[in-house]
């Protein structure tokens, strides 16, 4: 009986949104309001809070509501219509009320979407990359790879990351995306094989979204990634902004980089080159001869944090952070509370940057694999830090002693060559301790004063931080 509730909802809201598609580029601030208003009735109790949220930013002409009619002006048809349908629908909305049934039912509640690296194949060889030291002869099969999504929206997950690699080097992947048409898809890249062709097929699928590599501008793009991938990366760009496919950039900060991709001049260029998304993933030394001078210093992943705080306010993208916004989701996702990622070979990891693994997934359900004792784990500990500063939310890099501990009472495997570098080389190891302490003392103050409002949020007392559910089901 409540699955058959559930689909009228769900149906009710599939009319709904079709009727707001064609209201939705052009509509003014009253009829947006109207619009969420109508949404509410199918939200969770704190969507709704953000919906309710959402109505005082259209009142005060926030820059989250101009990157709305932006979207919506700018997007075709079809991928405007899989974006509302297949990411808030299916995924938020039906999506969610799987995941609460089966938290109910089954006392775990399955994590919001999942990583897959369909190949560690890439055209690319960039310094530092994670994916370099992978084995990259063997591509995951399509079967599997079928399989896993199939098993992921029985768990209620409709949105999944598709990354490597170099996913569009395999002929194959559009078809996947076909299959799963009701499933949101978004895809790390490089640009490189985005030609006009591909950006018509994506446009004419309508539920990817490409998010590009940059390192800056063409200088320090090209000197980590090879001589005239920039070049390719604006076509590529060009190519997707011309069919109306919403595409982003993923920028990697590091010592030598992190202030320019934080300026206005570089932000300002890729929102003009089309971008709706920025993605920020700092350096981590792993994968490819990992160089720890390579990593922001504390100083300068704290002014990226400042200076993205300041930029939500005026620029008309949305902002990533990572591991910089972590009270925005409660710290640490990895260890499937809300995501993980599985690699080529199966091997089930509890991130993308946590190659160790102790399930693979030709072996084991995903149900399976989410409730593993490696995994569960991971997510005992969570929030990581006592002072609960979610400013210090990664297990690698903050608190590094929670990838240690894990991956030795669980005996994790390395998922490649070297990837236990990070835990047993004693250079990386003191690096990484250095670092821990630098960035606490840094951010503790910050923390109090700045992010009350957050913290009250996540451990407040109506027990909203999943952290709180978590540890009611231990």
């Amino acid at each position: 009986m409540v699955k058959i509730v559930d689909n009228i909802k769900t149906a009710t809201m599939a009319q709904i949104t079709t009727q707001a598609l064609k209201i939705l580029p052009k509509a003014s601030d009253e009829n947006l309001i109207r619009l969420i208003s109508m949404f509410e009735v199918f939200m969770r109790e704190d969507i709704r809070a953000k919906a309710q949220e959402l109505k005082t930013q259209i009142k005060n002409k926030h820059t989250s509501i101009q990157l709305i009619r932006r979207v919506g002006n700018e997007l075709c048809p079809n991928c405007r219509d899989k974006l509302i349908k297949n990411l808030m629908i299916n995924a938020i909305i039906k999506g969610g009320k799987i995941r609460e049934r089966i938290e109910k039912e089954e006392g775990w509640m399955p994590p919001f979407f999942l990583v897959i690296s369909p190949t560690m194949r890439c055209n690319l060889r960039c310094v530092g990359c994670y994916a370099g030291e992978y084995t990259q002869k063997d591509d995951m099969s399509i079967e599997l790879l079928d399989r896993i999504l199939n098993e992921a929206k029985e768990l209620g997950m409709y949105f999944v990351t598709i990354s490597g690699g170099e996913p569009f080097i395999r002929k194959d992947i559009l078809e996947i995306f076909r299959k799963h048409n009701d499933m949101y898809f978004q895809v790390y890249t490089n640009g490189q094989l985005i030609n006009e062709e591909l950006a018509k097929k994506l446009a004419e699928l309508g539920n990817v979204t490409p998010a590009i590599s940059v390192e800056g501008f063409e200088k320090e793009t090209d000197a980590r990634r090879g001589d005239g991938v920039y070049h390719n990366v604006l076509k590529a760009m060009d190519n997707l902004k011309k069919y109306g496919v919403m595409f982003g950039f993923s920028a990697t900060p590091t010592k030598l980089n992190s202030d320019i991709l934080c300026s206005d001049k570089f932000v300002d260029f890729y929102i003009k080159k089309g971008c709706s998304i920025g993605w920020y993933f700092q350096y981590i030394p792993i994968g490819k001869k990992p160089d720890i001078n390579l990593m922001s210093t504390p100083e300068q992943r704290n002014r990226l944090r400042e200076r993205i705080k300041e930029m939500r306010k005026t620029k008309v993208l949305f902002f990533g952070d990572f591991w910089n916004d972590g009270p925005y989701v409660g710290g640490c996702m990895a260890g499937a509370r809300r995501y993980f990622h599985i690699v080529s070979s199966g091997d089930v990891e509890p991130c993308v940057f946590m190659h160790f693994a102790v399930d693979n997934i030709k072996d084991k359900s995903l149900r399976e694999a989410i409730n593993s004792p490696f995994f569960k784990k991971i997510r005992s500990l969570q929030p990581y830090c006592e002072s609960k500063n979610l400013l210090t939310p990664c297990g690698i890099i903050d608190n590094p002693y929670v990838l240690r501990q894990a991956v030795e009472e669980h005996g994790a495997k390395p998922t490649h060559p070297g990837s236990d570098t990070i835990v047993k080389d004693p250079k990386i190891k003191k690096h990484l301790d250095d670092y821990s302490k630098e960035i606490h003392k840094l951010t503790e103050k910050v923390w109090e004063k700045d992010y009350k409002k957050e913290k009250d949020f996540w451990f407040g007392e109506k027990g909203q931080h999943e952290c709180v559910r978590l540890k009611n089901q231990k």
